[in-house]
């Protein structure tokens, strides 16, 4: 009896070994007989209700401007819960004021999930907020006529990842598949003010946060400076929880590399897992403050 169940099990595990393979090999196949630009328009397809798109030149994901999370605007408590959801990274707010509205420009870098990525979001309130209520406040995406010239530069240990430049609210870059932690992440960021006002109001706000003047570079309307370690204080999140999702995501990397270790470049192994694992890529999209979604 103990034989026969024993070959039983056998016989489906092969069975399971061969029709796995076989079902990968039809994927790898599919995937071949598509042209390049076949395959971006497909991934822009199944990606945009994410609300990202693939930036083919730069090799990431990036947030289209009329992202779904556009209409739920940002407060302080989505970066306390980022930790939960598997996003590990070092954010930047700084909150500044400017004819009758407090402005929210926040700065991210560090791991979501599988993906090192960076942010620039800009964000404003309906009036002017004292700064005890900084925190408490949701604050609202600013409207395409606001609209901002941003551009970011992302490095791991000293090593380009990625550089992207467009007017937007919320400027992002995910590097699919990379495990990174923040401290090992340096953002070089850059935005362009409408006005004197907003910009010596951001400035001011800058210097006020600790950021020495010779470490911003002021150029007519245009700020640039470098994101390396924090000025801001972090958000209070216990240890335990930002290491156990260190962990998942490290692991996650490894298997997402693991899975997809037949395909050549990004749009394949992201179309391979979309059609071998569609639950996995659904949750590989989900890059931003998992508890809205």
């Amino acid at each position: 009896m103990y034989l026969l169940s024993g070959i039983l099990l056998f016989i489906i595990c092969v069975l399971f070994f061969l029709l796995n393979h076989h079902r990968k090999k039809r994927i790898l196949k599919k995937l071949r007989s598509m042209d390049v630009c076949e395959k971006i328009r497909l991934l822009d397809e199944l990606t945009q209700p994410f609300g990202f798109s693939y930036h083919c030149q730069e090799d990431i994901m990036t947030s289209t401007l009329n992202a779904w999370q556009r209409q739920f605007g940002y407060c302080a408590l989505f970066d306390k819960s980022a930790p939960r959801f598997n996003m590990v990274f070092d954010c930047e707010p700084i909150y500044f004021s400017c004819d009758g509205q407090t402005w929210l420009i926040e700065f991210w870098k560090g791991q979501y999930g599988i993906n090192t990525g960076a942010e620039i979001g800009i964000y404003q309130a309906d009036a002017l907020i004292s700064p005890d209520h900084y925190t408490k406040t949701l604050f609202h995406s600013i409207s395409d006529s606001e609209l901002f010239p941003l551009s970011m530069e992302l490095f791991h240990n000293g090593k380009k990842l990625f550089s992207v430049h467009e007017n937007h609210w919320w400027l992002t870059g995910f590097c699919m598949g990379s495990y990174s932690r923040p401290k090992d992440l340096v953002l070089n960021c850059s935005l362009t003010f409408p006005d004197h006002c907003m910009l010596q109001s951001f400035v001011t706000e800058m210097l006020r946060s600790g950021y020495e003047k010779c470490e911003l570079n002021i150029c007519n309307l245009t700020v640039s400076f470098c994101f390396s370690s924090p000025k801001t204080d972090q958000p209070e999140v216990c240890r335990l929880i930002i290491w156990w999702s260190s962990l998942q995501n490290r692991l996650s990397c490894r298997m997402y590399c693991l899975i997809t270790r037949s395909c050549d470049c990004t749009p394949d192994r992201i179309l391979y897992l979309y059609y071998y694992l569609p639950a996995a890529f659904r949750h590989m999209l989900h890059l931003k403050r998992g508890f809205i979604q």
